[in-house]
């Protein structure tokens, strides 16, 4: 059972990480992070678990769910840099999916000054706490070896499934995990992270191939839309956002067409791989961080499916909530004659048109612009609402019937729809181009098919329930549309960072 305890909010507190929230019930919203009450239950410890006899802090969380006579699952939790263990614990809700699935969690502390020794960062005041690029050496760090010796620790002391162990990372808790999956994701099923993306010198070499020393494992990556940059970095965000999903899939051998789902702010694509799946999701107006539903999304959508077998092969299962597109969606973007049409794209009689609807003639004269409209064609929103599509010999006019008898009429450069012998404005005037009336979708579908209707990134999404398109997945849907969906089309076209 998921029981959600209430807490005492300090919305005064703007600090990254604000200690007293420790063993308390104080909580702490901000678009980043959003916190839950400190963890009935959760387990300090400290002690010496690795080879160079430096003490360490970790935290566990055991359910009251968990069965010692059942193998369960283990999820690592990896801290963003500068916080804790038991913060990834307050600002993830995997302990509330520990105690629904009877999951076990185990959020270490990053060894020197709260910082996860990755590759490609480095501080000039600390060198041995950071890796340099392509150090090659990832296996002899403290805190890869730590993950190491938490699992032994954990597996003497717990029933731990050892094909089920995942994990999951936030900011540089992401870095963390994600170098962990490539050079050492086998011993787990599925790794997750949440945050920025990570540097493709990392992933790629010079001509494109991938550097990767672990094979495949399910991935899933949640990049929220408002992340930024870190301070002093130069690159185009959309552009290594796109190479990070790349290298999961061709690692994993995915299909380049995913299916896609938008429900609410979460913006998901799911990849099925030959070799192990991929989900890659935008988070609609998230900053740097991670959602506090999150964990129960990579639970939900992936993981709760995904088993390594001992013969090291990754497989993907039957998950709690099914790993399938919006049924009934669809996408367009101006100047490209195709649809994203129940998860393919489908050609289109001829591109749609972004449209000004203007007011002229104002007190100051000129004109202005009272709305931007995308237009497409007719006979695509005919099929749309199985209808029959009855155009003009000349194709200056159409008619409509719909499945329930409604005759709509349409003329070029006219703003009215006649619906049975009834006048009804649109947004704009319908145009004409290449022989085919275009009207705006925005009007039409949720006038006649009461579907909801999101614009972002020079992309309309049309659904039947909630869903905000965000940036990074219109832009994923423009790759789509414009047969650049896959890393071999991207690839042949040269490798770059910029």
């Amino acid at each position: 059972m998921v029981y959600l305890r209430p807490g005492t909010p300090d919305d005064e507190n703007r600090e990254y990480l604000p200690e007293a929230i420790k063993g308390s019930d104080i909580v702490v919203n901000e678009n980043g992070n959003n916190s839950i009450p400190y963890p009935l239950g959760l387990e300090e410890h400290h002690g010496v678990l690795v080879d160079d006899g430096e003490p360490d802090t970790w935290y566990v969380y055991v359910p009251h769910s968990y069965d010692p006579q059942r193998k369960s699952p283990l999820v690592f939790g990896m801290h963003g840099g500068l916080m804790t263990g038991w913060g990834h614990s307050i600002y993830t809700s995997w302990t509330m999916v520990a105690d629904r699935e009877g999951l076990l969690c185990v959020f270490p502390d990053a060894h020197a000054r709260r910082m996860w020794q990755v590759e490609g960062v480095r501080h000039e005041g600390d060198r041995s706490t950071f890796l340099p690029l392509g150090a090659g050496d990832v296996g002899k760090t403290h805190d890869t070896k730590l993950v190491f010796a938490l699992l032994d620790w954990m597996k003497e002391r717990y029933n731990i499934d050892e094909g089920r162990i995942f994990m999951q990372g936030m900011s540089m808790g992401n870095f963390m995990t994600g170098q962990f999956a490539r050079y050492y994701g086998q011993m787990l099923a599925g790794a997750a992270g949440s945050g920025g993306p990570c540097r493709l010198q990392l992933l790629f070499e010079e001509d494109g191939a991938v550097r990767n020393q672990a094979g495949p494992l399910a991935i899933w990556q949640s990049r929220p839309e408002k992340n930024g940059l870190p301070p002093g970095a130069e690159y185009d965000e959309a552009l290594i956002n796109k190479y990070n999903r790349f290298y999961w899939m061709l690692v994993n051998e995915c299909d380049p067409i995913p299916e896609i789902r938008i429900v609410g702010e979460d913006n998901i694509a799911f990849y099925t791989g030959r070799r192990a799946h991929l989900t890659y999701v935008d988070i609609k107006n998230r900053d740097h961080g991670q959602a506090l539903d999150e964990a129960f999304l990579y639970w939900d959508y992936m993981f709760s499916g995904v088993y390594r077998k001992p013969d090291g092969t990754v497989v993907q299962g039957e998950t709690r909530l099914p790993r399938k597109g919006d049924a009934c969606a669809a996408a367009f973007t101006p100047g490209t004659a195709k649809v994203w049409w129940r998860n393919k794209v489908e050609p289109l009689s001829t591109a749609p048109v972004l449209w000004q609807k203007l007011k002229y003639h104002g007190l100051d004269g000129g004109q202005k612009v009272r709305g931007e409209y995308l237009c497409v064609p007719l006979s695509f929103l005919a099929d749309m609402a199985e209808a029959e599509y009855l155009p003009s010999q000349d194709t200056l006019t159409a008619v409509l019937i719909l499945p329930d008898g409604r005759k709509l009429q349409f003329a070029r450069g006219s703003i009215g729809c006649v619906i049975d012998d009834t006048m009804r404005s649109m947004y704009c005037e319908a145009l004409h181009r290449n022989g085919e009336l275009l009207v705006s979708v925005e009007w039409f579908c949720r006038y006649f098919l009461n579907r909801a209707i999101s614009a972002c990134n020079d992309v309309v999404y049309v659904t039947d329930h909630f869903a905000d398109l965000s940036f990074f997945m219109a832009d994923l849907i423009k790759d789509l549309l414009n047969d650049m969906a896959g890393p071999q089309e991207r690839l042949k076209h040269g490798f770059r960072e910029n």
